[in-house]
């Protein structure tokens, strides 16, 4: 048997020794939350405003219009220039037709037991009937002659690529309405592919736009027709994708105004309008001639529209900072994104 033996010694428990004090110092600076991390921005995203959707939908609209108007007047004159036309009118009407057809889209799931139905079928019809209306409504300001079989073809397949790939991917996107990109941190958006083609159609509508106004103060014009060169969806597309980057280096790397920015943007643009001029003339292609305006520069720039270079530099500041709180929602959509705020409505197609 063993015998535990008692020794007659009490077992000392160790000590507890104090936590050192905190060495005085300043307190410390909470460190700026990255708004581009996903558990940031998941806590701020909602789903893109109504006004935002009808905006884009709008210019999105002057984007086909000047497509067809310039395939059309090629086709019958073969001009390089590749003229298209639409109108502020048409952008109204376009977004009022698209949120319309948003609408519609969002009630695709009571056709879950016939798809093809409502992909094929009653989406595209609908989608065709409200574009050839419009068309005929406006018919002096598109400068399309006539609704052909080829013109109802293309429209229907835009249709398909409305309901099957467009709308399942736009709805997804989502906005952070009330923050900012943390000074010095990551900044992310949109792919840049995505946002060089928002650029270059919005370089559409701001030509369609100004031309319109001019020639409403020229000419008497009240339909408000306004033009603009297939070329210039690169140009403005390019360049403001470039002056995109100068905002994001020097106003969120190096802290500049918007005073100290400006004089950057407004010879890049300049320089940027001379280039694209000196190469389109070349080929018979340039749209623009400023040969009669005072203060120009071999007819491709002048100082005369200095002004107007510089409200929309401003103006592209305010939508870089848009485009930067935009982001796509990851994973699969939720059901009722547009009507509940917080989800993307649909689903994507592959």
């Amino acid at each position: 048997m063993r015998v535990i033996m008692w020794t007659g010694r009490r077992r000392e428990s160790p000590r507890m020794r104090p936590s050192p004090s905190p060495s005085p110092g300043p307190p410390q600076q909470p460190r700026p939350r990255d708004l581009s991390s996903p558990e940031s921005a998941g806590k701020s995203m909602h789903s893109l405003p109504a006004w935002m959707r009808l905006y884009f939908y709008g210019m999105h609209g002057i984007t086909l219009d000047i497509l067809i108007s310039s395939a059309d007047t090629f086709a019958r004159t073969g001009d390089f220039k590749m003229l298209g036309f639409s109108s502020p009118y048409l952008c109204l009407a376009h977004s009022a037709t698209h949120f319309a057809l948003e609408r519609l889209y969002l009630r695709k799931s009571r056709f879950l037991g016939r798809p093809a139905v409502f992909s094929y079928i009653l989406y595209p019809c609908v989608y065709v009937a409200l574009q050839v209306l419009l068309g005929n409504t406006m018919a002096d300001i598109n400068h399309v002659r006539g609704v052909s079989a080829v013109h109802l073809a293309f429209q229907y397949l835009v249709a398909l690529f409305y309901s099957q790939v467009f709308l399942g991917g736009f709805l997804r996107l989502q906005y952070r309405a009330s923050e900012t990109p943390a000074a010095g941190g990551t900044v992310q958006g949109l792919p840049g592919a995505v946002r060089f083609l928002f650029f270059g159609m919005h370089g559409f509508l701001d030509e369609v736009i100004f031309t319109s106004l001019f020639n409403l103060v020229e000419k008497s014009d009240r339909t408000l027709t306004g033009h603009t060169s297939l070329w210039s969806f690169f140009m403005y597309g390019s360049c403001s994708f470039v002056v995109e980057k100068l905002y994001v280096h020097l106003h969120y790397r190096r802290g500049w105004g918007t005073m100290k920015r400006l004089p950057i943007y407004i010879c890049f643009i300049y320089s940027w309008e001379l280039c694209w001029g000196l190469i389109l003339r070349q080929y018979n292609a340039c749209s623009w001639d400023y040969s009669h305006y005072p203060l120009n520069f071999q007819g491709l720039v002048t100082l005369l529209y200095l002004p107007g270079w510089i409200c929309l530099s401003l103006y592209q500041d305010v939508l870089s900072n848009v485009l930067l709180r935009v982001q796509c929602a990851q994973g699969q959509p939720g059901r009722g994104a547009v009507s509940n705020g917080r989800q993307c409505a649909g689903h994507a197609a592959q």
